[in-house]
């Protein structure tokens, strides 16, 4: 028994992750041309950015494309994946938590519509995106390991057994 949302979370990660891949590669393309960086710090942050997203497009397509190709490949299995999880999980989480308090502005009130300010908050906007989609499939992939495992279907049905004889 495969999990069937599998597919579906590692498709949204991908796109979000593709996103954030443009919109960095833009951003310090933009930035180099013109040598205006904000502070250093958010320069090596969006090179940050650009290995996260470049890391989990890669990664999540190629799991995507092992899943609907039957699994049988040692990397797509369920460990490989939960392991993968966490490490992108912890790469976002730290990314995103950065850059909100590295980006210059706040919720860029009065700002152009397409302005550095708002760029900014959506890359961390996307960040987080991503952080909470590899969190969710974590969970949920984890969830769906100790509902199928052999050993705990026989104890919860040992379980239930013994409480029907009182």
């Amino acid at each position: 028994m495969k999990p069937s949302y599998h597919p579906f979370l590692f498709l949204l990660m991908t796109c979000t992750a593709m996103a954030e891949l443009g919109l960095t590669a833009f951003l310090i393309s933009a930035g180099n041309e013109s040598r205006t960086w904000p502070t250093p710090r958010y320069h090596s942050l969006l090179i940050l950015f650009l290995f996260n997203s470049t890391w989990t497009t890669l990664f999540s397509a190629a799991y995507m494309v092992w899943m609907m190709d039957g699994g049988g490949q040692l990397l797509a299995s369920i460990a490989s994946s939960v392991i993968w999880l966490m490490l992108t999980s912890i790469l976002w989480g730290s990314a995103a938590g950065i850059m909100h308090n590295t980006r210059t502005g706040t919720n860029c009130a009065g700002r152009a519509v397409i302005s550095r300010c708002r760029q900014s908050l959506t890359v961390e906007a996307l960040g987080w995106t991503e952080f909470g989609l590899c969190l969710l499939t974590l969970i949920v992939t984890c969830a769906w390991m100790l509902s199928s495992d052999p050993k705990l279907q026989r104890k919860r049905s040992v379980g239930s057994e013994s409480q029907r004889l009182v």
